[in-house]
């Protein structure tokens, strides 16, 4: 059991909630800063959140006072323990880093609040500190003992081979991996993603995750990635390295499977398919599984993209749709070439919408969303508003779960 926190510390961290309500990213940013300092520490971390979007500061921004909030019912954070203890699996984080990691976010706290950090406010962040981190060693142990129990299971990592490389788009590519010591590998959940660690010549050492896009087998895994290259946005370092460097015979260092977003498979309800862009890729897992077990289950599959250029998997889908019984597509472009036909290639031009969403689906339907953040930040809080319940929608996007509804990040850090 995690240590109890006094009520002394309980009333302190709750008298601190104004002042990370207005401090709470530049508390977050320079615990960064200083933990970054050591190397080590830099490297277990995946710095496309931090060098490449900064998002990671504001994530952890939500998550530290949402922790305060809810100092006194830490019931109530459960889903944002999981969240980030099956993040730390994928990045191998270990008991021994959080030393590093609270000694760096006190000291934050000391940086920003100055004078205002009191001995005794400084005592209570302390034992707060340590309180969470027994929660999350904690299922983070659980989590590692279970992967490490499965068949084909492990801790860490281990080195897969790239078996196969396919073009899914002009910008999106898929590798199949096998394990180089030719064993098996652990079925993952429909909708989880796989850890990296990479080393990359003249760039350095890089943490990715990556969603699996095939249905769960005992032989190997599919990733497939978009080469991030939009204007404006510094190059996606490991995706372009994927993309130009990666081909058959390339091995990689791979941490098990993780992740909260998974499909529930223990149903036969129906279930809307929802992506935007590379979104779809833990899609089409889900959707195997359904091909693969649930011939018989109702899906409404629904896929944003700007246009046939970068529409990912096509056909796959559309043969997949085939084998279901209860199979219903709407392909949305958001700006179609003159080649992209109408009623073939895509359904409607446009954008997808939540009120379009709930007609659509069958009563009851559970909604699995995944896209860029403007993409659920629009339809998560909008099905909210069609009276959608909370249980039945489930998202994830390719980042830190931060501020997807402006008005809601704390209720979405404790979901």
């Amino acid at each position: 059991m995690p240590t109890a926190l006094s009520d002394q510390t309980i009333a302190v961290i709750k008298a601190t909630i104004p002042a990370l309500e207005e401090h709470g990213l530049t508390i977050t940013r320079r615990m960064y800063e200083r933990m970054f300092q050591d190397e080590a520490i830099r490297d277990l971390f995946n710095q496309s959140h931090h060098g490449e979007t900064g998002s990671q500061p504001k994530a952890l921004a939500v998550a530290v006072l949402a922790y305060a909030r809810h100092i006194d019912n830490l019931g109530a954070l459960g889903g944002m323990v999981e969240r980030i203890a099956q993040k730390h699996v994928a990045l191998d984080i270990r008991p021994e880093h959080y030393p590093a990691v609270g000694k760096s976010l006190l000291g934050a706290i000391a940086d920003v609040l100055g004078e205002a950090a009191t001995d005794s406010i400084m005592a209570a962040w302390g034992e707060a500190y340590w309180a969470l981190a027994e929660i999350l060693i904690g299922r983070e142990a659980a989590v590692y003992r279970d992967l490490a129990a499965q068949p084909g299971g492990w801790n860490g990592w281990r080195e897969f081979v790239i078996e196969k490389v396919a073009d899914e788009s002009s910008i999106i590519r898929s590798f199949v991996l096998v394990p180089a010591d030719g064993g098996a590998v652990v079925a993952h959940k429909p909708g989880q993603y796989l850890g990296f660690a990479l080393d990359l010549p003249g760039v350095g050492k890089l943490r990715r995750n990556y969603s699996i896009s095939c249905a769960p087998n005992n032989k190997a895994y599919r990733i497939t990635v978009k080469r991030e290259a939009a204007p404006g946005v510094p190059p996606g370092a490991a995706s372009n390295w994927l993309h130009d460097h990666a081909t058959p015979g390339t091995v990689l260092r791979v941490a098990p499977p993780a992740g909260d977003f998974f499909l529930d498979t223990e149903s036969n309800g129906p279930v809307a398919l929802v992506s935007g862009g590379v979104g779809l890729t833990p899609m089409v897992s889900m959707l195997e599984t359904i091909a693969a077990t649930q011939k018989d289950r109702p899906v409404l599959w629904v896929h944003g993209s700007l246009n046939g250029r970068v529409h990912a998997m096509r056909g796959h889908v559309r043969d997949l749709g085939h084998s279901l019984t209860d199979f219903r597509s709407a392909v949305v472009y958001a700006d179609p070439r003159p080649q992209d036909r109408a009623g073939v290639d895509y359904d409607t031009h446009g954008l997808i919408t939540a009120p379009w969403l709930v007609q659509a689906a069958r009563p009851g339907t559970t909604f699995y969303l995944c896209g860029p953040r403007p993409f659920l930040r629009s339809l998560v809080s909008e099905l909210h508003r069609q009276g959608v319940p909370a249980s039945q929608v489930r998202y994830e996007f390719f980042g830190p779960a931060d501020e997807l509804l402006d008005d809601e990040g704390d209720r979405l850090a404790a979901d």
